[in-house]
């Protein structure tokens, strides 16, 4: 089968005044700033019933060598520092990048062509809701940069952005060995001192009583859930779970309208690996749950996964990228909820400034109260 390749574009057009329309957030259309046009991208009905299906993991991997994914083309540029691909936006001819703040080098713009994203899950929060939260966030740091609290008043700083991400589904089976502990108690002398004496005492403690265990439990996951970017810090980016999956709409452009998309870096085989990992979590809970007993060692497990189906979807989070010291700091809201993460920086000279006032304190203290 050959390989079905489609362009999108994020800028649509106002069909009343021409000018660049934009998803606005928490509806179901594409709003023009100029005239106020408002253009449905789908009705409240068929975005509810919309029905989610996912794609035969082993099959896929089958067909795809043989180039029978459906992919789309689009054009984007390559960030030369963070390696980030993201769309551009209309019309420019300078930018930055949004995940590092480096300046972006437009002439370097190129298509390329991935594999097409089955759904989307549209912003919810729109850009100032999102930069309230973001202030209320860097309000609530210690020790901030005094220029950080600056830099979250200007909402240009805030980039609305679509995330690659994989889900999984999988039914596991697994062997495992471990150990069981029980509890048991027991009465043991010792001495202490008493009245300036040695004396005998006795006392009741809890011990473990350890023996070999071993079974195998099943498992089924239902959309485990890998980032398909390396563009972001993990720990921070699966922080702003859960998403709330249930109200996912079938992939349109006109979602994208006013945003950037982020192309993936992580692929559909390399994502599953990913999945394991996460997996590997709730497996060994299982195995523990199993094996019963007061306390639980497992020492090995060994999984065998079934029927693996995944889906490409898209997820909204704005971001902003803050240099300080010459390192970046990444801040990232997620796009429907509001929920705030981030790397923070840390000012050394409020540091320092705190320190040497409590040693002034002390010193004071001293000299008053001390003599």
């Amino acid at each position: 089968m050959e390989e079905i390749v489609k362009e999108v574009s994020n800028e649509m057009k106002c069909h009343d005044c021409g000018s660049i329309l934009k998803f606005a957030p928490g509806t179901n259309s594409l709003k023009c700033e100029y005239c106020g046009a408002a253009n449905e991208v789908v009705s409240a009905e068929k975005q509810a019933a919309t029905v989610v299906e996912e794609i035969d993991f082993e099959k896929f991997l089958s067909d795809n060598s043989s180039g029978a994914a459906e992919k789309q083309e689009i054009h984007a540029v390559k960030c030369v520092s963070c390696g980030a691909t993201t769309t551009l936006k209309p019309n420019v001819t300078s930018d930055q990048c949004p995940f590092c703040d480096t300046s972006l080098v437009i002439k370097n713009a190129s298509a390329c062509s991935i594999i097409k994203p089955k759904y989307v899950l549209p912003f919810m929060i729109d850009s100032k809701k999102g930069m309230a939260g973001f202030k209320k966030w860097v309000d609530g740091l210690w020790f901030a940069p005094g220029d950080l609290k600056k830099y979250a008043d200007n909402p240009e700083k805030l980039a609305g952005m679509y995330l690659p991400y994989w889900t999984y589904d999988s039914d596991t089976y697994s062997v495992y060995t471990g150990m069981r502990g029980m509890n048991y108690t027991t009465t043991e002398s010792y001495s202490t001192i008493e009245n300036g004496k040695s004396v005998s005492r006795t006392r009741t403690v809890t011990k473990i009583r350890w023996t070999p265990a071993g079974g195998n439990v099943n498992n089924v996951f239902d959309d485990v859930l890998v980032i398909a970017s390396k563009s972001l810090p993990e720990k921070y980016i699966n922080a702003l779970e859960p998403w709330d999956l249930g109200n996912l709409s079938g992939y349109d452009d006109k979602f994208l309208s006013g945003f950037r998309t982020e192309a993936y870096q992580v692929d559909v085989k390399s994502g599953f690996d990913k999945a394991k990992v996460r997996m590997a979590n709730e497996i060994r809970n299982t195995c523990k749950r199993d094996i019963g007993g007061d306390h639980q060692q497992v020492l090995t497990v060994n999984s065998t996964y079934n029927n693996i189906t995944f889906k490409h979807i898209l997820l909204p989070i704005w971001i902003s990228a803050y240099r300080y010291n010459n390192k970046v700091f990444r801040f990232m809201i997620n796009g429907r909820t509001g929920e705030v993460q981030g790397e923070r920086p840390w000012s050394v000279w409020k540091i320092v400034g705190l320190i040497a006032g409590v040693i002034a304190a002390g010193v004071a203290a001293y000299l008053i109260w001390g003599q």
